[in-house]
């Protein structure tokens, strides 16, 4: 007896030989999947057989509709919303055992998710559909273990979520959306403006093209590159704060107030004044905990490529400048440069003012650049200077590697960096990495808690 594209299996006895029917219907989503992918048009007997499949296994025909997105399908179907977290991640079975029907039923569910997300089509996106991208990008997110915004980078910067280097895909389709959109419309349109939701590719053509807008239209971008900043300093102050802790300064006697009784400690010291007969313990002496914390004034420079791939490094960088200036005794310069450099420092305080006056793209010029940073080191000993860039400096190259070699060899900290991103991910001129190497300084990665870290041990 032969079987249907549903794989239902033929007789009463599922277990005689012949295809599996668990198989089967794996394969008929999957094929769908591919085929939908790859041409975007409907294959009858691949949509008549995957409905089959999904109905006969308890789930929602929606499923299977491309116009519906999977906040739509959760909000229809709340039961499923748990299914969709780490979807894409599963345990492995104990044993080595397989649950067949299961992997049926994830296999309808990746489906559902990958075609959301990665068959966006080819013609005008509106704000709608953007933000509905963007929402199915969380899900996906959410199915390989991580949280919304944890591969695009932005809110979510530091998620740890790299699912193999999928993150910069991602961003490039979502540039992509937002390249089709008629954003200067959007904009100028109160309504419609509301409905997106700030990403870094969202922010980057906003500021790309801010001198072209005007009224309503500009208002409206800068609140979005205000909401954009603002979510992304909260977590990158969150990861600071946790960050830069001070040694215990024991030279300053600790404050004899009650909330810093060390209660464990008085306890052990007086122990040999415990009487037995009374079942009492006198105490002589109350024992207090060290808070004092140890800081120095440092000064921090901090130097941007801001030539076209390094929008990303831009916005984190203005934002995590912001929050060190905010510290205690931390002089804070800021530095962006393309072919000429702009002295960001009066306006460090405010990364939304900073990202205002930037002017994204164009070639890059990093001796320029060195030339206004080495007259802010007062005291070489007492300054980190972080250089975030690509280093692509073509015949400007070895000038600037020479100034940065003088630099670091007066006592500077010298911290390259490749980029600043959620993800981690950088490209770097091997001549640079080379020789940064050699210097012993090598390239931190990209990843923004690294630059947290390495700035941490220096300025606390």
């Amino acid at each position: 007896m032969t079987e249907d594209l549903t794989g239902q299996p033929p007789g009463p006895d599922p277990s005689a030989a012949g295809p599996d029917p668990y198989d089967n219907r794996r394969q008929v989503l999957y094929w769908r999947l591919l085929a939908r992918l790859f041409d975007g048009e409907e294959q009858p007997a691949l949509e008549s057989a995957s409905l089959g499949v999904v109905e006969d296994i308890g789930l929602p025909s929606a499923l299977l509709d491309p116009g519906t997105s999977l906040d739509s399908v959760v909000q229809r179907h709340p039961e499923l919303a748990d299914e969709f977290d780490g979807l894409m991640t599963p345990d492995d079975d104990a044993a080595g055992s397989r649950d067949r029907a299961a992997e049926v039923r994830r296999a309808a569910l990746v489906s559902k998710v990958l075609l959301n997300v990665f068959a966006t089509g080819s013609s005008t996106v509106t704000a709608e559909q953007l933000a509905r991208w963007q929402s199915d990008a969380g899900w996906l997110e959410r199915a390989l273990g991580g949280r919304p915004g944890g591969l695009r980078g932005g809110r979510a910067a530091g998620a740890g979520l790299d699912a193999g280097g999928l993150g910069p895909e991602l961003a490039a389709i979502e540039a992509d959306l937002v390249g089709r959109m008629r954003l200067r419309e959007v904009l100028a349109d109160p309504a419609l403006a509301a409905r997106l939701t700030p990403s870094m590719s969202l922010i980057e053509q906003l500021l790309r093209d801010k001198g072209n807008l005007s009224g309503v239209a500009l208002a409206n971008a800068k609140s979005l590159i205000r909401r954009y900043v603002d979510e992304v300093a909260e977590v990158l102050r969150t990861q600071v704060e946790k960050a830069t802790v001070g040694e215990l300064d024991r030279s300053v006697p600790p404050k004899r107030v009650f909330r810093n009784l060390d209660l464990d400690r008085t306890i052990w010291k007086n122990l040999t004044n415990w009487s037995p007969e009374e079942e009492r313990l006198y105490v002589d002496r109350l024992y207090y905990r060290h808070t004092v914390r140890r800081t120095t004034p440092q000064r921090l420079i901090v130097v941007v490529d801001q030539s076209g791939s390094m929008v990303d490094s831009m916005v984190n960088c203005t934002v995590l400048a912001s929050i060190f200036a905010g510290l205690p005794k931390v002089d804070v310069h800021l530095i962006a440069y393309d072919t000429r450099s702009i002295d960001l420092t009066p306006w460090v305080h405010d990364p939304f003012d900073v990202l205002l006056r930037t002017n994204l793209g164009g070639g890059n010029d990093g001796p320029v650049a060195m030339a206004m940073a080495r007259p802010k080191i007062a005291e070489p000993k007492n300054t980190v200077m972080v250089w975030i860039s690509d280093f692509y400096e073509f015949d400007r190259s070895q000038p600037l590697f020479e100034g940065i070699e003088a630099v670091h060899r007066s006592g500077v900290k010298f911290i390259p960096v490749g980029s600043v991103t959620s993800s981690g991910r950088q490209e770097v001129n091997p001549w640079f990495r080379e020789r940064f190497k050699a210097l012993g300084t090598p390239v931190v990665s990209g990843h923004v808690n690294k630059l947290v870290h390495e700035l941490k041990t220096f300025l606390t």
